[in-house]
């Protein structure tokens, strides 16, 4: 028996509907499951697409003959607690004795991550990124806004708390594109980011503490949750669409009543009992992205074609407390970048970055080219990153953050090139133009424009973002990387999780400690170390 706000209920009469297939509705039905007791015949979910796993993708390119990842996430050891948690009981697919988790742990201590290559400059050379390029006003600014209470930031941007030295410091580029911010972003949202991951500060120039997926994240983390539920019974309907969703205001709350859904055309009306839950994603970083390859180049869509916030549009007009998803959907010139995927069939171009680098496979991390027009930077996983992936062809993942500027060595804007521009591009950023017969006969490139993928950091007031469980919700919670969650980082696959936890275990009055968020303040080795960074300026090359 499970507690339902105060009451016992049976977890076998529980029936749960789950809007979306991503990380945040997986999360959520393990929990359901695993903590809860609710059987997996008794949760459905309904996917708009023909896949499951929401953001977490990695496939085959839609548009030539090889792979494609339309972002790189970074999973890291002590802020990730509830993602932890999800994976320590899914087993990985190739072995049901081994964890997701355990697998995690083992391939990191296998092919550990340190960078010796993590910013380039125009000529080509590695820099010493121990250097942070701090002066005291730099030190105080920093200082300042970790201090500054997030009520008195309010909706002002990272640019507002920053004098233009700092943003040509080495940190601002290491921290840029790692985490993919931008200067008008939300100043709160990089305070929230300071603290969450302060203790990567003394080895940001290494990104020592990354911890990767074996294969890609959709192989590694979703298709092993996919057929742990599926083995305990759940449903998915894919192909649906849920258009609406009906509240009702009663005398113990408010409740969800019914859910509208489209299937091919055809509407039909799902109304849920007294006994029955609805978690509903809301929004989409990945929505109306688009894909272009060596001689084409992906659309950037700006009309809400798939429909990715609609369904939070429509909601958030029922109720002051739902969110203002225009907030984050309305300005995609703000939110907007696009990612890159090399397949190579060969070392030719991964044989010279490994030399030029220093690093072998898969143990290097972000390459950013410090003077790219574009802030372009690249990463090399190890191989095979795909399940399938033959063992002569690797792969290659970028992005870039100024898309609407002129190239260094492509006199176009990236949103105007085609793949194999794109590639000349990084060609030229390397230094590699001399090679570029050899690379290019091997080497194929899907691009990835995504109109929303930084959209979570779009300046806000608390009002912009519901809360997991809105007041007085009976019956229903929302999820994703849209919700408000005080403290946590958005833009993680932390935060999806987290929000899943909290979803579950409030509505359900589970009784079990949800992970504390951790904050490196609260550790005084920690701290110190990160404290003395900032203020020396110079990262510790001994940090682990």
């Amino acid at each position: 028996m499970v507690r339902q706000n105060h009451r016992l209920v049976n977890p076998n009469e529980v029936q749960v509907h789950l809007v979306g297939t991503g990380i945040a509705t997986m999360a959520t039905a393990v929990f359901l499951i695993r903590d809860a007791g609710v059987p997996g015949q008794n949760i459905c979910f309904y996917e708009q697409m023909p896949i499951q796993g929401g953001s977490l993708d990695g496939a085959r390119s839609p548009s030539v003959d090889g792979y494609v990842t339309r972002g790189g996430r970074m999973l890291e050891d002590e802020a990730y607690v509830c993602l932890w948690n999800l994976l320590e009981r899914i087993p990985t697919l190739a072995n049901p004795e081994l964890t997701v988790r355990q697998e995690i742990e083992q391939f990191n201590r296998e092919v550990p991550t340190y960078a010796k290559a993590r910013i380039i400059d125009r000529d080509h050379r590695i820099l010493d990124a121990s250097e942070l390029g701090f002066d005291t006003q730099d030190v105080l600014e920093l200082t300042r806004l970790i201090a500054l209470p997030e009520r008195l930031i309010g909706a002002r941007r990272i640019d507002d708390f920053f004098s233009e030295h700092f943003f040509q410091t080495n940190f601002w580029i290491m921290w840029c594109s790692m985490f993919a911010f931008q200067p008008w972003h939300s100043a709160i949202e990089m305070k929230r980011y300071l603290l969450r991951f302060m203790q990567e500060v003394p080895r940001i120039h290494t990104l020592a503490g990354v911890r990767r997926t074996k294969l890609n994240q959709y192989d590694s983390i979703v298709r092993p949750i996919q057929e742990w539920l599926q083995a305990h019974g759940v449903r998915i309907e894919s192909g649906v669409t849920v258009t609406d969703v009906d509240f009702a205001e009663t005398a113990s709350g408010r409740r969800v009543s019914a859910l509208h859904l489209n299937h091919q055309g055809q509407n039909r009306i799902v109304s849920l009992a007294e006994r029955d839950y609805a978690f509903i994603t809301l929004g989409s970083m990945t929505s109306d992205a688009s894909y272009g390859g060596d001689d084409t180049v992906p659309e950037l869509i700006r009309d809400k074609r798939d429909g990715g916030f609609r369904l939070w549009e429509t909601i958030a007009s029922k109720a002051k407390d739902f969110g203002r998803p225009n907030t984050f959907c309305g300005n995609v010139d703000e939110s907007k970048w696009e990612s890159f995927t090399l397949t190579m069939t060969g070392r030719a171009l991964l044989q010279r970055i490994i030399d030029f680098s220093g690093n072998e496979l898969g143990t290097g991390a972000l390459m950013t080219f410090k003077d790219s027009n574009w802030l372009m930077s690249i990463v090399v996983p190890y191989a095979p990153h795909f399940i399938g992936q033959p063992d002569d062809v690797y792969t290659l993942w970028g992005y870039a953050l100024f898309i609407d500027r002129e190239g260094n060595y492509v006199q176009k804007k990236m949103s105007d090139c085609t793949g194999q521009e794109i590639l000349t591009e990084l060609l030229g950023q390397l230094g590699f133009g001399d090679d570029d017969g050899e690379i290019r006969k091997t080497t194929r490139v899907t691009t990835a424009m995504m109109p929303y993928i930084t959209s979570q950091f779009e300046r806000r007031v608390p009002e912009d973002r519901p809360l997991v469980v809105p007041r007085s919700a009976k019956n229903f919670a929302f999820l994703g990387q849209y919700v408000e969650i005080p403290e946590d980082v958005v833009f993680t696959v932390e935060y999806s999780v987290r929000a899943a936890m909290h979803a579950v275990y409030e509505l359900m009055g589970i009784d079990l400690p949800i992970p504390k968020i951790y904050h490196a303040l609260e550790h005084p080795i920690v701290a110190f170390k990160a404290l003395q960074t900032i203020h020396s300026g110079q990262a510790d090359w001994d940090a682990r």
